[in-house]
């Protein structure tokens, strides 16, 4: 009898650590972007509106925005280097229901000024959440 109880109780502890197990699966998700993040550039700022889901019950996620961008002169002829820059904006973005729905902004900023009529061009532009590692290459 002392051995039936104790294959039983062994069973149930069995059952129960599986149970935990399976519920912490199901708690972290699989973070992933929903479709490819849409973006717009408007002079010098870069525009990602994003949409994550399977992020679990994180409270928030930290996504960077960042690439590079250069001055080109009114000829078309690419910049020297000192008209390239590198940009990067962070930001930190609530979730709600295992979802975010977000909105990004970059500016690259040159000096000396990329003003008429010289135009900026964007070379590069990466999407990054840092929380879940997932990243996409926009341009």
């Amino acid at each position: 009898m002392k051995m039936k109880m104790r294959r039983v109780g062994l069973l149930v502890g069995i059952l129960a650590m599986l149970a935990l197990f399976a519920q912490q699966a199901a708690l972290a998700g699989s973070p992933h972007f929903v479709g490819t993040p849409m973006f717009t550039t408007v002079g010098n700022t870069a525009i990602v509106m994003a949409k994550e889901a399977g992020l679990g019950n994180e409270p928030q996620i930290n996504v960077v925005l960042s690439g590079t961008a250069e001055c080109i002169n009114g000829g078309g002829k690419h910049p020297r280097a000192v008209n390239k820059t590198s940009f990067s904006q962070s930001s930190t973005e609530p979730v709600q229901n295992g979802q975010s729905t977000y909105t990004l902004m970059a500016t690259a900023t040159f000096s000396p000024s990329c003003s008429p009529p010289m135009t900026v061009k964007f070379t590069s532009l990466t999407l990054t959440d840092t929380t879940n590692n997932l990243s996409v290459r926009l341009i």
